[in-house]
């Protein structure tokens, strides 16, 4: 878990670093700009907003186990954003397969998007959903998790 605050962390530092040096040769516009930039990329690549990925073939194995969406997504999507903050709380009850992470991952989105990587994909009960509306996935996910 330690790991994966690696790069937003990274990311908080270098973005405060090159915004306190355009502070100091007095462009603070362009500063704020960029540390808001740096923190929205933190943002999107933390743990905070994904819950932990687990590789495509683990997702299945768990899936086929508990009845629960399998999600393939990758850091930066704005519909991956959109469908994880959507979901809420409730979000955590499914499994998240980062399909940069995962070579096998991005096969399976790529064989159920006719070669697309398209994102978020969702896979219920063996059946992929691209994009699919975020109540949609809600009313699949196991109350009991």
């Amino acid at each position: 878990m330690m790991r994966a605050w690696i790069l937003p962390t990274l990311l908080v530092l270098s973005g405060s670093a090159i915004a306190t040096g355009l502070i100091s040769k007095g462009s603070p516009g362009t500063a704020a700009a960029l540390l808001l930039a740096f923190l929205a990329l933190a943002g999107v690549n933390s743990p905070l907003i994904f819950p932990r990925s687990i590789g495509a073939l683990e997702a299945q194995r768990r899936s086929a186990a508990d009845g629960r969406p399998v999600v393939f997504w990758r850091p930066g999507c704005k519909y991956c954003i959109r469908l994880r903050i959507r979901l809420g709380r409730s979000a955590r009850q499914a499994h998240w397969v980062n399909i940069w992470r995962a070579p096998a991952a991005a096969a399976a989105v790529r064989a159920a998007n006719d070669g697309n990587e398209t994102v978020p994909t969702v896979v219920v009960a063996g059946q992929p959903h691209t994009n699919p509306d975020p109540e949609w996935v809600r009313e699949r996910l196991s109350p009991s998790a």
